[in-house]
């Protein structure tokens, strides 16, 4: 299996040297390529002209890509604003800047982002792997609204480091106190106090855990491609699909095992 990993320069904390040594122990025989940012890597490997005119059009699509409003799925038919589209361009310009408060379509965007690799790397034994600060999400018929997710399997498969910090859900209890700061007008106390309240109950940006938390993450999408099935029900299991802070840091850092025994088991069926 050849594995591309993509970096997301803007967390200092996430190492793709440690992520890399960890593949390479759960899967000895695999071949592991670390990349820079996505989309500077391939566009990069187009002519000038070519360059420019496949970034116009990128900046029109992920305008597109952007969700409006929670309650309401992406409409093909809407046509965004020039101002739009200038605000993507700029960002493609400088990849390595942080995303704040931007929430795409996570299987259109990853659609967008499939646009730009190249016919030989697209075989089933070659994984795209990209980390990125943008958060994305996924329209849930059920409620029929949109959820912030950290991954999208796919090819490329996409992993947010802002998405480990707003998608799974803090304590229970940090909630109750955010209404009650918010309900005597402290916005700002409720921020910095309520994280020191429960440091170490969540995952942060920046935090010292990030790469160990991706470890799993990374380990998800690679099922994903060898199996169809990224989770497990376990969950201390590396591949249990967390929803709740808690739980990432139960099953991606104080797990009692790497994988459950079920997966070890398949992992080692797979590999001989």
């Amino acid at each position: 299996m050849f594995i591309y990993l993509y970096d997301e320069a803007a967390t200092p904390t996430l190492d793709l040297g440690g992520i890399t040594n960890y593949i390479k122990d759960k899967l000895p025989s695999s071949q592991i390529e670390v990349r820079e940012n996505f989309i500077t890597f391939h566009l990069a490997r187009l002519e000038r002209r070519g360059r420019e005119e496949k970034m116009s059009h990128l900046a029109e699509e992920l305008a597109r890509a952007k969700v409006r409003k929670l309650g309401a799925p992406l409409n093909d038919l809407f046509v965004p604003l020039k101002g739009e589209i200038g605000y993507e361009r700029r960002r493609l310009e400088n990849q390595n800047k942080r995303v704040a408060g931007i929430l795409y379509d996570g299987f259109v965007l990853s659609g967008i982002l499939q646009g730009l690799l190249p016919p030989e790397e697209c075989a089933l034994n070659q994984v795209h792997i990209v980390f990125t600060n943008q958060l994305f999400g996924t329209w849930d018929e059920h409620d029929r609204r949109y959820h912030a997710r950290v991954s999208i399997y796919n090819k490329p498969s996409l992993i947010s480091t802002t998405g480990i910090v707003e998608a799974p859900a803090k304590p229970r209890e940090y909630y109750l106190l955010k209404q009650q700061y918010t309900a005597l007008g402290m916005y700002d106390a409720a921020e910095v106090g309520l994280k020191g309240n429960f440091r170490g109950r969540f995952i942060d940006y920046n935090d010292e855990r990030m790469t160990r938390v991706m470890k799993g993450y990374v380990l998800q999408a690679l099922m994903h491609q060898l199996t169809g099935e990224p989770f497990c029900t376990d969950k201390s299991c590396r591949l249990y699909n967390a929803h709740w802070q808690e739980e990432v840091i139960r099953s991606q850092v104080e797990n009692p095992y790497d994988l459950c025994p079920a997966h070890e088991r398949m992992l080692e069926a797979l590999l001989s």
